[in-house]
């Protein structure tokens, strides 16, 4: 029974299953959600703009793009952002393609790629949904999106049909929200959960086909340029927790006395040939 187990109602869970159903357990309690009063569920263009030395930079994830990746190639990332994956690549690509469902992320993409006089091409849109419209590239990456994908299997299929060479995808190994815990329990007395890891989705992904590896690597601290204010962190995090401002205070000190740890994150990666 590779790959399956029971489930607490005595169902066969596949590795897929599993991940989708850890992931919907991060969703927050509607009497929470209800009096929130902004939606949490942000992605501030802020975290995602492109240092200029992020072309300099390297990490595991950005080497193991880069070793299937002929002079003069393409590169495919989807859940773009700002382009930080696919501009660490650009001293070899000759065509960075961003795919974003934030046109905001997009325009953030193509100025980068402009900056450093590489052809790009912006696609917006939900992945896989729009996958039709978007070209093939000799690499396929995906950094920092997985969490926010709950079909793993149609993902992996679709990133696999999209690339030449080989598909590189990064995260956290455990969920991004995960720092955030002590503050749900601060504030709420809210236990968030404890799954789902990258370990989790390299099973996913291995259960659909895919010969997937996974390494592990500690995150590098935000490229300079990259930092943000105090008062943005406060903001976002009060945001994220559904509170309200009246709370800033509070969470300025939380913040200015936490110890920070280095992130591990993982690339779970595969050729396609």
């Amino acid at each position: 029974m590779d790959g399956l187990w029971r489930h607490h109602d005595d169902e066969l869970m596949t590795a897929g299953k599993s991940w989708s159903e850890q992931l919907a357990a991060w969703a927050i309690p509607s009497e929470i959600l209800a009096q929130a009063p902004t939606s949490p569920w942000i992605h501030p263009v802020e975290l995602f703009e492109v240092a200029a030395n992020v072309n300099q930079r390297t990490s595991l994830s950005t080497e193991l793009a880069l070793a299937a990746l002929p002079d003069g190639g393409s590169v495919l990332d989807i859940g773009c952002g700002g382009g930080r994956g696919a501009i660490a690549l650009a001293n070899r690509a000759h065509l960075l393609i961003g795919v974003d469902h934030q046109q905001e992320m997009l325009n953030k993409f193509a100025e980068a790629a402009a900056r450093r006089n590489v052809r790009h091409l912006e696609i917006f849109g939900d992945w896989p949904a729009n996958a039709a419209d978007v070209p093939i590239a000799d690499v396929a990456i995906a950094h920092h999106v997985i969490y926010n994908v709950s079909d793993l299997e149609g993902f992996a299929k679709a990133m696999n049909s999209h690339a030449k060479n080989r598909v590189v995808l990064e995260a956290p190994d455990r969920h991004p929200l995960s720092n955030l815990d002590y503050l749900w329990l601060h504030f709420w007395n809210l236990t968030r959960p404890n799954g789902p890891t990258a370990q989790d989705a390299l099973e996913a992904i291995r259960e659909a086909g895919y010969e997937a590896q996974i390494e592990y690597f500690d995150d590098d601290p935000r490229p300079s340029g990259q930092s943000l204010s105090m008062e943005k962190q406060v903001a976002f995090t009060r945001v994220r927790l559904c509170l309200p401002d009246s709370k800033d205070a509070e969470i300025r000190t939380i913040l200015m006395n936490r110890i920070e740890q280095p992130r591990k994150l993982a690339a779970i990666w595969w050729d396609t040939q």
